[in-house]
């Protein structure tokens, strides 16, 4: 099973024990979405907006002496946004209903974004590893037919 599939598992997990999730986004860092268990086409830009909304984040914990992002929450009129972080280069994005228990909400996500980060994290440590294995030349290729 591919670290994707895993991924969206997880995020399907998480609707079902959270039916008030009307969402579920897992991207990277820099706004790539990674899996999403959405209704509708939005889920690149959902990703791209959670990039942004991540770097003012960190950049506002960081400032204010609070240390490294953990998670951001956003309560709109017709319900909830919230992001957390998982693992060291993913991010974990869910839309919630306004009737949702934000309590719970924290604590299945919380949970969700630690699966989803180590998941993450395993998928780049193996991706890393492979390109380190593959050998690599440094100069041109030499041609394999000297005589053309």
């Amino acid at each position: 099973m591919t670290a994707e599939a895993e991924v969206l598992g997880e995020l399907r997990r998480l609707r079902a024990r959270l039916p008030q999730l009307t969402g579920a986004l897992a991207a990277s860092a820099d706004g790539l979405v990674l899996a999403h268990d959405t209704v509708d086409g939005a889920a690149e830009s959902v990703a791209a907006l959670t990039a942004a909304a991540l770097g003012v984040g960190r950049r506002l914990t960081e400032s204010t002496g609070q240390g490294g992002f953990r998670e951001l929450l956003v309560r709109g009129e017709d319900g909830y946004v919230a992001t957390y972080a998982a693992g060291g280069s993913a991010v974990l994005t869910l839309l919630a209903e306004p009737r949702i228990n934000v309590g719970r909400l924290h604590l299945e996500a919380r949970r969700s974004s630690t699966r989803i980060g180590e998941l993450v994290d395993r998928a780049l440590e193996r991706r890393d590893l492979n390109r380190s294995a593959t050998p690599r030349t440094t100069g041109p290729t030499p041609n394999p037919n000297p005589n053309p």
